[in-house]
């Protein structure tokens, strides 16, 4: 039986999964480089009382109608990590490839949001700006992208697959169009149909296209749900403007449509292109921008104003509120469908505001200033912009409507972040979360249900170089602070209430040696960072050092050429990969063997084992050793503890071999990282190891081979997760080769080396 046979199957009458009919259609829509501040009601009253604000009358109805999240975080403060930690559902300690600033180096081949809602009965769709899709930096191809959306999960492509062709808002006439490397690549499927594309602004043809094919997936299958990816590239890059104003009413018969002629794709491609602005803002802010730009001792005399601020200022306006009137478009498409019960929208951005005008150069008809987000405090009360791992680079816009799935006005203050979305959608959907996913489902806290919120991570890793921006605004223990290796984790302050955690966020910038404290600060009401508490909490400065160890994975990459000019290898490694994850000291009494929960079911990747609807009668016991257990078929079994490791050493490697059985599949975590990968790209009766996944190479040491995890001494906290396929019995080996010696040698790790905690069996 076919795997998507095998899967619905398994949906309809297994496990208690949801019927098609009862799984809601999940909307995504990413924006690039909108700002948490661009939404003006994000400002401090007393702000918005002095500072011009941006018309976002839809995102503030659907902010009204739905929840709005005020601390969710992106995974990386630029484009490109952000959007493979979001679409691979893993933070940026885990991410395998696209890191910091490798821009279209290919997303791994491993579960994404796509494929895991494709697998539980899906149609999916990509419409907008991919950027991380392995070809070079200028184009790339299906035949030369790594990465493609559409081996990625996606049943259907329609954008830009680079991310440089994502900084031209009009694909046919922006500059720098070359036919030969496809820099300005609009792709219909896997034809380039940018030649057709006359006067089409990005937004407008986004969402028209995007429009189309809800409507013609829903008529060809309406009790088929569908997931669909809108990543529009406003505000980002050069700031350009639509051509003619945006239709009325949005939905079936109004606002942008899709003509599909060539040299007319859309109704809005008429006029002059790059000239439409707004008329709320075309003769706006003069006053303001007197008291912005001039210098109080210069106000005596004739201000002068730099005309490209208005402009600039003007242009961003006009395109956040074309942003605005696409949401409400496609809110409203969803409302004329009768589809707003079953449907669920998010609304994010990809990182904080920008100022840099990409790589579009301007003309004397068609400017190009850049961004000043100090203009419209497009940060908000926050400080930093992209590339800071401050409030303003990491918090960003994020919004869910979705009638009656979720409580209605509420507002979710309790930190999350990107990954977080694919278990939520795996929620959504009825289907357990993959074990590799480092997030956690968001929908208690979405239905108003904070108390049963599972704990989840905040963590980001960046490097790049600079310092923090000279805006009026921000505290002055943050401008002008250097960037260089920046690392941030969020921590439940151990003095909360209980069911109430105080959520604080522990920084470090301008790292050089991974073992400096953490800045800590209570971001819930010191929005600047000003004030520095981590004097509180010195006794906790250990934990949140060996924290970040034990959440994060160290990744050494050599040369890819299948990811292009820009390939793995770039930015890839840190210089605190080599420290020594720390070991466990467990509070109670250990004893030997693992803790084992086995359930009967089928599931099509390695599961979080708590995802699982028969996790909760899965009864516990000891095993003394899990390579001696005979796994039964069909099963999905967990063995949690500690593995007892005898020597400290840099390149410790471990060894995972699975029964042949067809389907059988594992994934091993250590501490909270990933060990051992034998999921999605596993070949059953095959030896997999710590080495990471399929499309990465890694660099070869002449001693110890593929390099290997850094352990110290002592108990290290491990999961692992079997899914044994329809045949058994079925058996794990478990190997490691212990260093220092002369040959290393694979040895299955002894029994006397598992141990787990008695308090995990109720003793």
């Amino acid at each position: 039986m076919k795997l998507r046979q095998f899967l619905l199957l398994t949906l309809a009458v297994a496990g208690g999964y949801l019927q098609a009919a009862e799984r809601p259609n999940i909307i995504l829509i990413l924006v690039d480089d909108m700002g948490w501040g661009d939404l003006s009601w994000n400002q401090a009253p007393a702000v918005r009382r002095k500072t011009p604000s941006i018309m976002t009358p839809q995102l503030k109805r659907l902010a009204d109608e739905g929840v709005q999240l005020t601390r969710h975080y992106t995974s990386a403060p630029v484009c490109a990590p952000a959007r493979a930690s979001l679409f691979g559902g893993v933070h940026q300690g885990h991410a395998e490839v696209v890191r910091n600033n490798s821009f279209d180096a290919a997303l791994e081949n491993s579960h994404t949001l796509a494929s895991v809602l494709k697998q539980a009965g899906y149609a999916t769709a990509l419409i907008g700006k991919w950027g991380i899709g392995g070809g070079a930096e200028g184009g790339g191809t299906p035949t030369t992208s790594g990465a493609w959306p559409t081996t990625r999960g996606f049943d259907y492509f329609f954008g830009y697959n680079n991310h440089i062709a994502g900084h031209r808002h009009y694909p046919k006439e922006d500059p720098s169009v070359d036919p030969d490397t496809h820099v300005n690549a609009v792709w219909d499927g896997n034809e380039v149909i940018t030649d057709k594309l006359d006067n089409c602004y990005s937004t407008d043809l986004f969402t028209a296209r995007a429009k189309k094919w809800i409507v013609d997936t829903h008529k060809a299958a309406p009790g088929k749900p569908f997931f669909l990816a809108l990543t529009l590239i406003a505000p980002h890059a050069r700031l350009a403007v639509p051509s003619v104003p945006y239709p009325e009413k949005g939905g079936l018969k109004g606002g942008v449509q899709w003509i599909g002629e060539p040299g007319h794709m859309i109704n809005t491609a008429e006029g002059d292109w790059d000239t439409f602005i707004n008329p709320e803002y075309r003769e706006a802010w003069t006053d303001y921008a007197k008291h912005r730009y001039v210098e109080p001792a210069d106000r005596k005399k004739k201000p002068v104003i730099p005309e490209n601020k208005l402009m600039s200022a003007r242009r961003h306006a006009t395109m956040v509120t074309r942003i605005d009137d696409a949401v409400g478009d496609i809110m409203q498409l969803i409302r004329d469908l009768k589809l707003e019960q079953k449907t669920f929208l998010v609304f994010l951005s990809d990182n904080g505001p920008h100022d840099e005008e990409g790589s579009v150069r301007g003309t004397a008809d068609h400017p190009a200033p850049v961004q000043d987000p100090s203009f419209f405090r497009s940060y908000g009360p926050l400080d930093g912009i992209k590339r800071d791992a401050l409030e303003g680079g990491l918090r960003v816009p994020a919004l869910v409507w979705a009638p009656g799935l979720v409580k209605r006005g509420s507002v979710v203050t309790r930190p999350g972040q990107f990954h977080d979305w694919m278990a939520t959608f795996a929620d959504l959907a009825g289907v357990p979360a993959p074990m590799r996913c480092d997030g956690v489902s968001l929908m208690p806290s979405l239905r108003g249900e904070g108390r049963k919120q599972q704990k989840g991570i905040v963590y980001s890793e960046y490097s790049y170089g600079g310092k923090v921006p000279r805006f009026p605004d921000f505290a002055k223990n943050k401008i002008d602070r250097p960037r260089g290796e920046q690392q941030v984790i969020f921590f439940a302050d151990p003095g909360s209430k209980k069911g109430t955690p105080r959520w604080l966020k522990a920084i470090r910038t301008g790292m050089k040696t991974g073992e400096e404290d953490f800045e800590i600060y209570d971001v819930l009401t010191d929005t600047h960072e000003e004030k520095n508490i981590a004097s509180r909490y010195a006794s906790l400065q250990p934990q949140l050092k060996k924290s970040v160890l034990w959440n994060r994975r160290a990744y050494d990459y050599a040369r890819d050429p299948g990811a292009g000019r820009r390939n793995n290898a770039c930015n890839g490694s840190r210089f605190y990969d080599s420290l020594l994850v720390p070991a466990n000291t467990p509070t109670g009494k250990t004893e030997s063997g693992l803790v084992m929960r086995t359930v009967k079911t089928d599931c099509p990747w390695v599961p979080a084992f708590d995802t699982l609807r028969e996790a909760a009668h899965a009864e516990s016991k000891v095993v003394a050793d899990p390579n001696e257990v005979e796994l039964p078929a069909g099963s999905v079994t967990e063995f949690k503890g500690y593995i007892d490791v005898p020597q400290e050493h840099k390149n410790w490697h471990f060894y995972l071999t699975l029964s042949e059985a067809p389907g059988t599949k594992a994934y091993i975590k250590m501490h909270n990282f990933q060990l051992i990968d034998a999921d999605m790209n596993y070949k059953p009766g095959a030896t997999a190891d710590v080495s990471s996944a399929a499309n990465t190479v890694e660099r070869l040491d002449d001693k110890t081979g593929k390099k290997g995890i850094p352990l110290e001494k002592g108990l290290h906290e491990v999961t692992i997760t079997v899914v044994q396929g329809a045949s058994a019995p079925g058996k794990m080996k478990l190997e490691w080769h212990i260093p220092g010696k002369e040959v290393p040698k694979r040895e299955t790790i002894p029994a006397a080396s598992f141990r787990h905690a008695v308090t995990a069996v109720g003793h």
